[in-house]
């Protein structure tokens, strides 16, 4: 079975510091290899609510993508009670998703491959960048150039949470 690179993202407005974790560490059979840099980031569309840790995920897996978003992210979300309602700006204790897939480009009801809301989050895309520096956008738009764009503005670098999240889940 040949591996392929997925991109998750992670984010919580609900205790963030432990879900974050835990979300990374129920993902590590699942094949997690790396982690950007932690966020601290203002909520989108949702003023008053608390502020969301950001990053993202690097997973080397056998599992196609909609498998891994059906049989892997939402059971995650799942057991750290995550609830999903009408509301999808809602706070969460953890919300996972599949952003990038190796180099495949799909638009497949729920699947958007790579995820659009990469080019409007820079809590997206520049963690993405981090991990995946050679990455390039449909229709050949380096992702680097996308991120510079989108600048960094209401992000702060949690690098001392990330030592410890790297620490706890590679040591």
């Amino acid at each position: 079975m040949s591996l392929e690179t997925a991109y998750v993202g992670a984010g919580s407005n609900i205790e963030p510091e432990k879900n974050i974790l835990e979300a990374l560490r129920l993902l590590l059979p699942d094949g997690l290899v790396r982690v950007s840099t932690v966020y601290r980031t203002e909520p989108v569309d949702s003023p008053g609510s608390p502020f969301f840790y950001n990053c993202v995920a690097e997973l080397k897996t056998g599992r196609p993508p909609s498998e891994l978003k059906y049989s892997v992210l939402r059971p995650v979300e799942e057991a750290l009670g995550r609830r999903r309602g009408a509301d999808k700006h809602a706070p969460r204790q953890i919300d996972l998703d599949l952003v990038a897939y190796g180099t495949l480009e799909v638009s497949f009801g729920e699947l958007n491959l790579p995820d659009r809301e990469i080019y409007t989050r820079p809590f997206l895309a520049i963690p993405l960048l981090e991990l995946a520096p050679a990455f390039i956008l449909p229709g050949g738009r380096p992702l680097e150039e996308l991120a510079a764009s989108l600048g960094s503005s209401g992000m702060e670098r949690l690098d001392a949470y990330t030592i410890r999240v790297r620490q706890a889940l590679f040591r």
